[in-house]
């Protein structure tokens, strides 16, 4: 069970603070379960989950376990999926967006990078799939490592490319 003041990633919602522990005094709230009070770390709400929820969720990565990820990014390989149907192609980004792993979200950034190199070279441009997909992957893991880090997810590429370069 998480603490109070602990950063969890949960799901797709990615880096949340849990503000509370317990039961809700709220309409449709379970009174025999309790939930946690998950306030986002980079966009505003609340949310209202319960303890034994089957949405993945995991502690935000230590300091020590971020700076060890980012230096074994350059090992972590992608396969770009050549499909062309939309609905195909979002089910695939879907599911390492939902695993919340963040070596699926770099396999997803990298994978569709190279697309997207590769229709530059032909003159065409990204699906809106491939840039949607690549766009949230890149805040979900931008997000949890400048949690890690203590620094904005703005400057969490910089770093990343710093890191790598030394």
């Amino acid at each position: 069970m998480y603490q109070v003041g602990e950063q969890i990633v949960y799901g797709m919602t990615g880096v949340c603070r849990v503000e509370a522990v317990g039961p809700l005094d709220m309409q449709g709230a379970r009174e025999d379960v309790d939930y946690y009070t998950l306030s986002p770390v980079y966009q505003g709400g609340r949310l209202f989950i319960p303890v034994d929820t089957a949405v993945y969720n995991r502690p935000v990565m230590t300091k020590e376990e971020a700076l060890s990820f980012i230096e074994h990014i350059p090992e972590i390989e992608s396969e770009i999926c050549e499909d062309k149907n939309p609905r195909v192609l979002n089910e695939r980004y879907q599911g390492y967006l939902k695993s919340g792993d963040c070596t699926d979200l770099v396999r997803l950034i990298r994978a569709v990078y190279l697309k997207e190199k590769r229709a530059a070279r032909m003159g065409r441009r990204l699906s809106q799939v491939d840039e949607r997909s690549m766009k949230r992957a890149e805040e979900m893991l931008h997000n949890e490592l400048a949690s890690a880090l203590g620094i904005a997810p703005g400057e969490v590429k910089g770093f990343i490319t710093k890191t790598l370069e030394k």
